[in-house]
């Protein structure tokens, strides 16, 4: 996903955009992102095996503290589609026992294999419910960092790529002010 983020933000300037306008964002309450954020490393890096029985809870709490941020910013451009996206991943992690599913046909092609007694976010089910909605999209494996995605993780890049475009290219208040008009 991180490099999917930074081709959204290379597209930019070459739309005409300005990077420089992401630092006038104005996002509310960013502590719950970030804290969602922080448990999906938590559950994926610092302790992968030894929260053993937490790490459904914990996966599925970062995504209620995403939606929260993503729901108290609902009102900037490229959110809700972001939440949109969310929510069609959160579905099959709720059904599936705080996992996402991903098709066995398709579980071959992700850049990482689960090893014994480690979580992943993404694991094989058989029988998933919901699994049209989970990891069923496989890049090549002659990609670099192939892996395999759903359409809810789609959705969440368009929205970013809206999100990004639109903050870049507005108006700031002092350019966007209509210029007097008068005979000189």
């Amino acid at each position: 996903m991180l490099v999917v983020i930074a081709l959204c933000l290379a597209t930019v300037p070459l739309a005409g955009g300005n990077l420089m306008r992401l630092g006038e964002l104005e996002l509310r309450m960013p502590g719950l992102a970030l804290g969602g954020i922080a448990l999906q490393v938590l559950i994926l890096t610092v302790a992968p095996g030894g929260l053993a029985g937490l790490h459904e809870l914990l996966h599925v709490g970062s995504y209620a503290l995403l939606g929260a941020f993503g729901w108290v910013n609902r009102r900037v451009t490229g959110v809700p589609i972001v939440l949109a996206g969310g929510a069609f991943n959160l579905a099959p992690i709720v059904a599936n026992g705080g996992v996402m599913p991903t098709d066995p046909d398709v579980a071959g092609t992700a850049a990482v294999a689960p090893r014994a007694g480690e979580f992943l976010n993404s694991v094989p089910v058989s029988d998933a419910r919901l699994g049209f909605l989970g990891d069923v999209i496989a890049t090549p494996e002659s990609l670099p960092l192939h892996n395999v995605y759903s359409f809810g993780d789609l959705v969440i890049v368009l929205g970013l790529l809206v999100l990004v475009h639109a903050a870049c290219h507005r108006q700031n208040a002092a350019s966007s002010r209509a210029r007097p008009t008068g005979s000189s």
